[in-house]
């Protein structure tokens, strides 16, 4: 008889273990998968050798102002696309993409990559470079941009492209204040690859260089 309660025992024990492991791995099924993290994008990894010497006369010293960006959320780092085929007006996020800083700061980036090919840059608020090169006879000319359009525009689902567009303003400082010099829009279109996030990155990377160069010739011929 003591043999045959333990036995019972036993079995008791063992079914409630096995209910117990069985609530445990529902519950564990239950629980939410934790969400994967955005894929970081930024303009790839620029030159990888040193450019070929360009035998052209230097350009005089260039300040770059920090590029502002009024058409896009202040501090976003987030891929932005435009569906104009639907609603052109509105900027949407890529849920799982994300520059790895503001994209105003990416342009900066490559303007100055562009610009130093031929010329120093300075920062816009470097007063003692500014200094020195006004005794050494020459005048300081500062560049300010403004980041109007930075997204990936659908034209429609199966077509689209990254779109950059950029409003650039030459001035020279003299001792009786700013002079303006010129003032420009410049646009680029790129057809993007695929109709995703990593499509609109590429296609605003390339769009972004086009800009750069185009600015920095139009900025040599400016006096």
């Amino acid at each position: 008889m003591k043999t045959i309660k333990t036995v019972a025992a036993s079995a008791y024990l063992a079914g409630v273990s096995g209910l117990f492991g069985l609530i445990f791995l529902a519950g564990c099924s239950a629980l939410p998968t934790p969400p994967s993290r955005p894929a970081l994008y930024d303009f790839g990894p620029g030159a990888l050798a040193p450019e070929p010497a360009d035998r052209r006369a230097p350009l005089p010293p260039l300040a770059l102002a920090d590029v502002e960006a009024p058409g896009l959320p202040e501090g976003s780092n987030a891929v932005l696309y435009r569906l104009a085929y639907s609603d052109s007006q509105q900027l949407r996020p890529y849920s799982q993409a994300r520059w790895s800083q503001p994209p105003a700061q990416l342009v900066q980036q490559r303007l100055r990559e562009q610009l130093g090919q031929r010329r120093a840059i300075l920062k816009a608020d470097d007063a003692g470079a500014q200094a020195r090169n006004a005794a050494q006879g020459g005048q300081t000319l500062v560049l300010r941009t403004e980041l109007e359009e930075f997204s990936h525009l659908f034209a429609s689902p199966a077509e689209s492209a990254g779109v950059v567009r950029l409003r650039a303003t030459v001035v020279a400082l003299t001792p009786a204040g700013e002079s303006l010099r010129g003032q420009r829009v410049f646009v680029a279109r790129t057809p993007a690859r695929s109709a995703d996030a990593a499509g609109g990155v590429a296609a605003l990377a390339e769009a972004s260089t086009q800009v750069a160069r185009e600015l920095a010739d139009w900025v040599a011929q400016v006096r």
